[in-house]
């Protein structure tokens, strides 16, 4: 993603963290510009402050130096998981913002021995469909009216214990905000292993 006409942002310039409740209406803000247009808002500064205190909830922030570049909402059950939200600022799309969110989700979700996850997606955003499906999520039903008796939507959902669509061995660094640097290193193992 280019973020200036000379500069391409590196992993480096990306950090993940746990968002703070000084930040529900920043993230209640891009909510309603680049989910929710069109609909009442729903995603308030109170239920996203809600949200990133509850207990079963991670409310995640993509951070660019100063700017929260993205951020994403699972809410954890015992058997499941569901992204509630995800969203890109537009000038930090395309750079693997959306995949690194939802990947720090998913690892959340397999610690805590949870291996399926579901969420809903406005039926004609077929772009956000398609980052779904690179993703491993595959549709499995139609909503109608589901977003306020306005829009359909589709609902996509990933059984994580399946073989990962990355076979290889990844390095990935979480910076945990004021505790240090967490390194995981995976490697996905074939079925027959």
């Amino acid at each position: 993603m280019v973020l200036s006409d000379k500069h391409l942002m590196t992993s480096s310039e990306l950090s993940l963290r746990l968002a703070r409740t000084t930040e529900a209406a920043a993230i209640a803000n891009l909510s309603r510009d680049l989910i929710e247009y069109g609909l009442r808002w729903r995603w308030t500064p109170m239920r996203v402050a809600e949200s990133i205190r509850a207990p079963n909830v991670n409310v995640l922030v993509a951070c660019a130096v100063e700017n929260i570049a993205g951020f994403a909402i699972m809410r954890y059950g015992g058997d499941d998981a569901h992204l509630d939200l995800l969203a890109v600022a537009p000038r930090y799309r395309r750079a693997g913002v959306g995949r690194r969110l939802l990947e720090w989700l998913e690892r959340c979700a397999l610690v805590a021995g949870i291996f399926t996850i579901a969420l809903e997606v406005r039926a004609q955003n077929e772009e956000a469909q398609l980052f779904y499906q690179r993703m491993g999520y595959r549709p499995l039903v139609n909503l109608p009216g589901y977003y306020q008796g306005i829009e359909a939507a589709l609902r996509m959902g990933r059984d994580l214990s399946h073989r990962p669509l990355d076979q290889g061995i990844q390095k990935i660094q979480y910076n945990l905000s004021g505790f240090g640097v967490l390194y995981l290193a995976t490697r996905c193992l074939s079925p027959d292993r």
